[in-house]
């Protein structure tokens, strides 16, 4: 019984339309000018109608606002690891950024590492990191350890290097 009533299923009168079809002759109803009535701007192929910021042929808001502010191509970040976070490598190591970067402290591409002093540090580690925190300077040195400061690689003395080893 329910066989037959879903082989005779079919959606109700007007809720499926067929496709208008554009440019199919005169007697079709839509032929020649494909109802976009005479001439004018919205008879035109495109029309500029319908983008997101057209506002009627007005200038559009972003044109009329002033442009504010200054975004810096190539922003280097400085990323902060605390004296406390250095306790887990074993004492005698040399922490450097490969060291750090491996054990996830240090992440993203052109960063500056910057030594802070918060937590408690024992171990004799010499440290290499871009720059110190007073505090963590003084930490460091009485636990017997040494602070390394690396020196700031800038963008175009890092390419000149790249070019003068690739030629």
């Amino acid at each position: 019984m329910s066989s037959e009533i879903l082989s005779h299923l079919a959606y109700p009168a007007g809720a499926r339309h067929l496709e208008k079809r554009f440019g199919r002759g005169v007697g079709s109803g839509l032929g020649k000018t494909c109802g976009r009535g005479q001439k004018g701007q919205k008879a035109r192929k495109g029309g500029n109608i319908g983008k997101l910021h057209f506002q009627g042929g007005q200038t559009p808001i972003q044109r009329r606002l002033p442009k504010r502010g200054f975004r810096v191509p190539f922003p280097i970040t400085v990323v902060g690891v605390n004296v406390g976070d250095l306790q887990e490598f074993a004492a005698g190591t040399e922490v450097n950024e490969a060291f750090l970067r491996e054990a996830r402290l240090v992440q993203g591409k052109r960063v500056q590492i910057k030594v802070l002093g918060d937590g408690e540090f024992t171990k004799k580690l010499t440290v290499h990191a871009h720059s110190f925190s007073k505090s963590a300077l003084e930490k460091i040195e009485a636990a017997g350890g040494k602070a390394v400061v690396m020196q700031v690689v800038k963008q175009k003395d890092a390419q000149n290097a790249q070019n003068a080893n690739a030629g």
